[in-house]
């Protein structure tokens, strides 16, 4: 399939939209925790097994069902998995034990890898000169609703009790199923092989192709930094001298949303052939963003928002320049290369979590500020070894492959 000329705007808004809602399912359970644990008469260690199984069956689904995005027509595999995604959501609204509700989540999560097709889909669909561009567009949308989530979470469910949220989301998963159903293009499939065969081929092209190991390494350490943040904060923000509550606490993840915007800037920048000076750039404003948050040990609200709303441009810019750089290289398999580049990415995140409360539970915030400035710090690290760990050709291929693509 040849992309178009152009990709007009609205529907390069409304891949970046459905984006964003479908990825919020992971994360609507993260405020209700207590409020579930009450309704079920579970422990809080119990009831957080949620957010556990809803990060396995993400993972999952990256895995087993974004592959396929290479060889099932995507318009049909995005509308069935916003179904399942609704059907999930319904039975969690309705759920009459613990035990169901756990099984929902799994098959929630599992069924919520939409984002990154739609993000695959809208690169594919993009003329080369303009796919950073857009995939950073669709990208800002998945991370704006990864951290607004939480927040309409806690505030629908103070409204209306837990069970409204699933009941909301389940609702508006067969809306924005059928709105999907009728405007995104259809799009012969790129490639055509078995089910056994496709999976076989996601590790095939990490073996291959040293530009994607390279760019999931940078995904890795920037996530975990990414991920560092947003566990510990909420213990920052609930001890003195702040002592926010659990709203104003949800609220206080709007500062990352600016950095949201990011992903479609970085995504131009990559187009033009500056990925490379770029990425130096980006891990340089996460290390910057943990130098502004450690100051005043935390303490200091000013320097913290701003290092929050550094650390976020930084991350969200470099992964929208990861995947600019990684849909070059095999044009026929950008779903399979979504499934290499997410998994690492989602590890990392993993990774940076279990550190940051390691850290804080030992050293406090400033313990923390040290983990995300090291991750940075990471990145930075491999970066000045770049030119060795890429071959001539792949190096080049980096920089100036939007001429052949």
């Amino acid at each position: 399939m040849n992309p178009d000329p152009t990709l007009p705007g609205r529907t390069v808004a409304l891949f970046a939209a459905a984006s964003g809602l479908a990825v919020a399912n992971v994360y609507y359970s993260q405020p209700l925790l207590q409020a579930i644990a009450g309704t079920f008469g579970t422990g809080s260690g119990e009831a957080s097994l949620l957010v556990t199984l809803g990060q396995i069956g993400y993972a999952a689904g990256l895995a087993l069902l974004v592959p396929l995005g290479d060889v099932v027509e995507r318009r049909r595999l995005v509308t069935v998995l916003l179904l399942v995604v609704a059907a999930g959501q319904a039975v969690a609204a309705g759920a009459w034990s613990f035990g169901v509700l756990a099984g929902a989540t799994v098959v929630v999560a599992l069924s919520a890898v939409v984002a990154p097709i739609l993000v695959a889909f809208a690169a594919t669909l993009a003329p080369p000169a303009e796919r950073g561009r857009v995939a950073g567009t669709v990208l800002g949308g998945v991370l704006a609703g990864v951290l607004l989530a939480r927040t309409a979470g806690g505030l629908v469910a103070q409204v209306g009790g837990w069970r409204s949220v699933y009941a909301l989301a389940s609702a508006a998963m067969v809306a924005l199923a059928l709105v999907l159903s009728r405007s995104l293009p259809r799009a012969r499939p790129p490639d055509r092989l078995s089910y056994p065969a496709l999976l076989r081929s996601v590790p095939r092209l990490v073996r291959e192709e040293p530009v994607l190991r390279l760019r999931c390494a940078y995904g890795f350490v920037s996530f975990a930094g990414f991920s560092a943040l947003w566990t510990a904060i909420a213990f920052l923000l609930a001890a003195p001298p702040y002592r926010y509550g659990e709203a104003a606490i949800g609220l206080f993840g709007l500062a990352g949303v600016a950095g949201a915007y990011a992903a479609r800037w970085a995504g131009k920048v990559a187009d033009r052939g500056g990925d490379r000076p770029a990425t130096a750039a980006y891990f340089g404003l996460a290390l910057l963003g943990w130098a502004l948050m450690a100051l005043g040990g935390g303490h200091w609200l000013l320097p913290l928002v701003l290092g929050v709303v550094v650390l976020d441009f930084g991350v969200q810019a470099l992964q929208s320049t990861n995947l600019s750089v990684s849909y070059r290289l095999r044009p026929a398999a950008r779903s399979r290369v979504t499934t290499a580049y997410m998994t690492v990415y989602f590890a990392g995140g993993v990774a940076g979590a279990g550190a940051s409360g390691l850290a804080y539970a030992r050293g406090g915030w400033l313990a923390v500020c040290l983990v995300g400035a090291g991750f940075a710090l990471l990145g930075l690290l491999l970066w000045t070894r770049e030119p060795a760990l890429l071959p001539k050709d792949d190096e080049r291929e980096t920089h100036h492959a939007i001429q052949n693509s």
